[in-house]
């Protein structure tokens, strides 16, 4: 079977993630903070293990800044409710991820923020805009936005500044202390080659949010009100600690190898967009050029429905995803809302060789249409 969906989640991941997992469920596997016995402090030594690492990947200055959670859906969530107030008008585009559109039309809906939307950033925000929800790359096209520019007008402007890097963290340069970036969710199962059901955000120091969730931590047990300190206070609950076990080596293999990763990526979306482009009944979304997007095309054969083409290429054992890959707007913007388009997206286990089967593939679809 040839993988080619590492935009939703990376596979396979490197054996030292597997291993790592496998290591805490059989020798730390009891409740990270929660008690003073051996056990519980080997599991919170994993915790505080790979919050360290992933500070260190980020070049953030406190590694208590960065909070761990579900995965990057339940990050932007806990950073959108937690700073928006009642009355800001937000800024966002119409390249966004259903993780980012639904929370914000939510809270239109509810009356609690005017909501503006617009093909670029500069041309949503008004002299009004309060706060600012940006994709660093989209997942449809992989065209990459120009975040450090936008951190500096939101800099500028005194715009609370929230970044979506679910299709770029630990495959783009990413240093939001020093960006000057408010929040960056990202998750843990994708460029960070951690395990699904992890993610992670960063919460500039002096940052206040309410938190998302309320409960146990361990930690102030006798306080009624969840704890003021970071991370506790947006870490109610359980941590999955063999999950983060498993997101510190994704980190460390991906601080070995990130420029090594990337650099292959691009060759092999160069190929692919070559490719591509040279066919007969063949469109591609988001321009020819490989410099400017991470390893992620989408793309359409004249004649056929997306999930068609999808389903043709899974019969010869090739994943990849058809359809609006939650982002309506991305699509209605791209003029495929009704077919939607074929996403492939590469990954650090892919090779050259996967790029020439999946385009011999793809030509003996379009051809029989």
């Amino acid at each position: 079977m040839l993988y080619l969906d590492n935009a939703a989640t990376t596979f396979p991941k490197p054996p030292e993630v597997v291993r790592a997992v496998e290591e805490t469920m059989l020798y730390a596997g009891a409740n990270p903070g929660r008690a003073g016995h051996r056990l519980s402090l080997a599991a919170g030594r994993v915790v505080d293990r790979t919050r360290r690492s992933l500070a260190s990947f980020l070049r953030v200055s406190n590694p208590e800044n960065l909070v761990f959670g579900l995965n990057c859906t339940d990050m932007l969530n806990t950073a959108i409710f937690g700073a928006v107030q009642r009355g800001w008008e937000v800024a966002s585009t119409v390249w966004e991820h259903n993780s980012v559109l639904r929370p914000l039309h939510y809270l239109q809906a509810e009356g609690v923020i005017k909501l503006r939307l617009a093909p670029t950033i500069e041309q949503a925000i008004t002299r009004r805009t309060k706060m600012v929800v940006l994709t660093h790359a989209s997942n449809v096209t992989g065209l990459i936005q120009p975040i450090e520019a936008v951190a500096e007008l939101c800099r500028m402007r005194g715009i609370l500044l929230i970044v979506d890097a679910a299709q770029t963290a630990g495959i783009l340069p990413l240093f939001p202390e020093d960006w000057g970036i408010d929040m960056v969710a990202m998750p843990g199962h994708k460029g960070l080659y951690g395990p699904q059901g992890t993610g992670a955000l960063y919460i500039r120091e002096g940052l206040n949010l309410q938190p998302a969730r309320h409960g146990g931590t361990g930690t102030s047990s006798a306080q009624v009100l969840q704890p003021a300190e970071r991370p506790e206070r947006y870490e109610a609950g359980t941590l999955n600690t063999p999950g983060l076990a498993g997101l510190g080596a994704g980190i460390e293999y991906v601080i070995k190898n990130r420029a090594k990763i990337y650099a292959h990526e691009l060759l092999m979306v160069k190929r692919l967009l070559v490719g591509l482009c040279s066919m007969d009944k063949i469109t591609v979304y988001g321009g020819p050029e490989a410099h400017a997007r991470v390893g992620t095309v989408s793309f359409n054969v004249r004649g056929l429905g997306s999930q068609e083409v999808a389903d043709g290429l899974d019969e010869l054992g090739i994943c990849v995803r058809g359809g609006l890959h939650c982002a309506p707007l991305t699509h209605q913007s791209l003029g495929t809302a009704e077919q939607g388009a074929v996403r492939v997206s590469l990954g650090a286990f892919n090779s050259f060789d996967d790029v020439e089967e999946f385009l011999g593939a793809v030509k003996f679809i379009a051809a029989k249409a």
